[in-house]
């Protein structure tokens, strides 16, 4: 995998992935930013979180489960002094659809957290990780 960041000017850049996308980052005014973009720890939130999403959306459609939709809301906790890592993280999975299995919907969450998510497994060796789900129809 490869990513190149291009400076915008301020703290803003535009990151360039290796599958073609573009992402723009960029800071608070306070640290000479100019909210165009996402905060660089929010993006990192956001990926650990995508990766864990992508693990239970396939676990759960190579399971037949009826998955409709499916939404994470992510709260990350940050240590007060510098350099401030995540310290605890929670991810709360809602997964819609008609006739969901619970076990498969807890099965596929668990999997994801603790086994298949490499972004997760790589912020386990330094941050608590908790999750939750719920199901919706």
């Amino acid at each position: 995998m490869k990513t190149t960041l291009q400076w915008q000017g301020g703290v803003a850049f535009v990151a360039a992935t290796g599958s073609g996308n573009r992402l723009l980052i960029d800071g608070p005014p306070e640290h000479g930013g100019e909210n165009k973009g996402a905060r660089p720890m929010e993006v990192f939130l956001s990926g650990a979180a995508a990766c864990s999403a992508f693990d239970v959306v396939h676990i759960l459609k190579k399971g037949k489960q009826p998955l409709r939709d499916l939404s994470v809301e992510v709260n990350g906790e940050r240590a007060e002094r510098e350099p401030k890592v995540y310290t605890e993280i929670h991810l709360h999975f809602i997964a819609y659809g008609d006739g969901l299995n619970e076990n498969a919907v807890a099965r596929a969450v668990q999997l994801s957290v603790e086994k298949y998510c490499s972004a997760l497994t790589m912020l386990a060796a330094t941050c608590q990780i908790r999750h939750s789900y719920q199901i919706k129809n």
